[in-house]
């Protein structure tokens, strides 16, 4: 069995799981997500936790309890405090600014970069060159800050561009003449 299945997921104060056989919803002062249940997995709820067990019989099956596990630990995570990435513009002139649900992006192009934020998830801006984005889903936090990214990706030789504010670009040394 999965050693991270083994695991059990304490639910803090305020935050409750419904569990049926298709799916697993979780609800919290921060929102409410819905996960589709796998046949493979069994999950039991014993006072205020929760237990992911593999289904004897089936292939894989220890392997998807660790996996189901860790994304109701995120599930249950998000909905009690959330979750959130920092972004930061490097470069001269480069500036972002939140405007209700859209970001608005000056990265050096001719054009300035709207990008439409998903429901469910809110940017700010501390400063022109920060970005917070913040949301309960973890996979649709992640996925919008590289999303967010890939419209200037930090180059190697200067060093400019959207990066993650513990990200580390190694920057290149130029070609030299001879």
């Amino acid at each position: 069995m999965s050693r991270v299945a083994k695991k059990p997921i304490v639910l803090p104060p305020g935050v409750s799981v419904d569990i049926s056989a298709e799916r697993v919803s979780v609800k919290g002062p921060l929102g409410a997500l819905v996960f589709p249940a796998h046949p493979a997995v069994s999950v039991d709820q014993e006072g205020d936790s929760l237990l992911c067990k593999p289904v004897a019989g089936i292939a894989n099956a220890d392997a998807m309890s660790g996996t189901f596990r860790a994304v109701v630990a995120n599930m249950v995570t998000g909905v009690s405090t959330g979750f959130e990435r920092r972004l930061s513009l490097v470069g001269v002139g480069y500036r972002a600014q939140a405007q209700g649900d859209t970001l608005n992006l000056t990265l050096g192009f001719s054009h300035p970069v709207a990008y439409k934020l998903p429901s469910g998830i809110t940017a700010t801006t501390p400063t022109q060159t920060e970005i917070v984005i913040k949301g309960v889903d973890r996979q649709l936090v992640g996925q919008v800050a590289a999303e967010v990214r890939s419209y200037r990706k930090p180059e190697p030789y200067k060093g400019k561009g959207v990066r993650y504010v513990d990200e580390v670009v190694v920057i290149k040394e130029t070609k030299k003449k001879k």
